[in-house]
């Protein structure tokens, strides 16, 4: 009895970390699909992405993000100058009404986890913490996926909530 006690327990938090990998809300905000990248053993940061989106007219700046994962998560941006891509720090995102705002590894804002507890190991999760100026706080868990795995499945379910 008690290895199927188990089994079932590991059926049942595998279906919960793939429901809670998919969106959460906080009055009209929405974020889908936060993912994480793997890190290699000897490198101390990662990135996270995620889709954001307001329903309401009402835009809002993300101003802070925390995680028991890293020492500090810092806002980044990636765009091109000249024929090389650049990365830089940012204070805020800040997130458009009535917008999505898309985050992939291909280019764009992402959040940096500085100086991790540990590596980030593919099919991981973990707690974050997101604060935004007008609404306030939101948890979320991050699942860790490869670049394009990740990629591919939040495009999967940005395309099925536009269908």
């Amino acid at each position: 009895m008690r290895p199927m006690f188990v089994l079932m327990l590991a059926a049942t938090l595998s279906m919960a970390a793939s429901a809670m990998a998919q969106e959460y809300r906080l009055d009209d905000l929405l974020i889908t699909y936060p993912f994480a990248t793997p890190s290699p053993p000897s490198v101390d940061h990662a990135a996270v992405y995620m889709d954001i989106s307001i329903a309401g007219d009402e835009p809002d700046v993300l101003v802070g993000a925390s995680t028991p994962a890293s020492d500090t998560v810092e806002f980044h941006d990636m765009a091109m100058e000249g024929s090389v891509m650049r990365m830089f720090p940012v204070g805020e995102i800040e997130v458009p009404a009535s917008t999505l705002l898309t985050m992939r590894p291909a280019g764009g804002y992402h959040l940096m986890l500085m100086n991790l507890v540990a590596p980030l190991r593919e099919d991981d999760s973990f707690p974050m913490s997101l604060t935004f100026a007008e609404r306030g706080e939101m948890e979320i868990h991050v699942r860790v996926q490869s670049a394009s795995d990740g990629s591919a499945d939040a495009d999967e379910l940005l395309h099925r909530h536009n269908h």
